[in-house]
């Protein structure tokens, strides 16, 4: 792939074969024991490693871009069980990307204040505007993850008893559902990645950061807690995907034992997706263009002037 000591940019074929097999949208069934955690693409790592480089700079173009035309704006969602590696496949896959035109939320455990606040509420209010990617490190999607799997954390929440019934999850399925809806009527183009990691890659996860001093602070323990629930955790994500896949907001089941194939997945659907939007630089009006061809002259001819250079005058003459 590469060129003149650079990474070539990938075909659209080619990023297509990257994204399509993991690519849920609602068009056929979904069944997350068929998404294998440890795929490979037919790529090993230098491949994988020049793939990447290349989306990185076409990414680049494509944000400077978005950025410019000020028209559209691009959310993506990053879920997964704990050790799947959310952040390090953002800091990977958006490294070279001007932070100007780029927002990264994280969302943990929700505040009183938050809690007091319709469950959309703290996620909605930073969604990216015009011209911006926004990134969401877990987002409303935990309402159909953690309070679904610990349902008493939704008496946390103080709705009224008679709205908490037992359709209460449908009927969240279809509040986000509508919610994506909206936001792809209004210009946000909205992609879902869920990094589908196995048990056996998250133990060894695990292992490491317990082993690595530098890594223990990335350990809770709370995280072998929640490992327990495993099981749970698979079917709420089966269920959410399946309810929650759509042309206009898909999700990607990005196979994540291979941190470095995840982040092909990644970075080609996110390359692909925004290559459709047809983003490009706003075109000067022609009043505008003829003032700047008057600058430019002006400029040019300030270039040619010599310049003067005053001799001061030395004491006693």
């Amino acid at each position: 792939m590469a060129k003149n000591g650079k990474s070539a940019q990938p075909s659209a074929r080619q990023l297509k074969s990257y994204v399509d097999p993991f690519r849920v949208d609602g068009s056929q069934e979904f069944h997350l024991t068929a998404h294998k955690p440890g795929e490979k693409g037919g790529l090993d790592k230098e491949a994988a490693r020049e793939l990447v480089d290349a989306n990185r700079g076409r990414l680049r173009e494509l944000q400077e871009k978005l950025y410019a035309q000020d028209l559209w704006s691009v959310l993506l969602i990053f879920q997964g069980m704990d050790a799947a590696g959310k952040d390090s496949a953002i800091e990977n896959v958006m490294s070279g990307i001007n932070p100007q035109g780029c927002q990264v939320y994280s969302f943990k455990q929700p505040s009183t204040k938050e809690l007091d606040h319709d469950f959309m509420w703290r996620t909605s209010k930073c969604t990216p505007e015009r011209g911006r990617i926004g990134i969401f490190n877990r987002s409303y999607y935990e309402e159909l993850l953690v309070v679904r799997v610990h349902p008493e954390i939704l008496a946390k929440q103080r709705i009224p008893p008679e709205l908490v019934t037992k359709n209460i999850w449908r009927e969240r399925f279809e509040d986000i559902a509508a919610y994506e809806k909206y936001l792809a009527r209004n210009g946000t183009l909205v992609l879902k990645f869920f990094l589908n990691i196995s048990k056996e890659e998250q133990r060894q996860r695990f292992l490491d950061r317990l082993e690595e001093p530098a890594k223990n602070w990335k350990f809770s323990l709370g995280d072998v807690a929640e490992r327990k629930l495993w099981d749970k955790y698979q079917a709420a994500y089966q269920d959410l995907i399946h309810h929650t896949s759509a042309k206009r907001a898909p999700w990607i089941v990005v196979p994540a034992d291979h941190k470095w194939f995840a982040r092909v997945v990644i970075s080609s659907a996110i390359v692909s997706a925004m290559e459709k939007l047809d983003l490009k630089f706003p075109e000067v009006d022609k009043s505008d263009a003829g003032e700047l061809k008057k600058v430019k002259v002006a400029l040019e001819r300030e270039g040619r002037a010599p310049v003067r250079v005053s001799k001061a005058k030395t004491a006693g003459t």
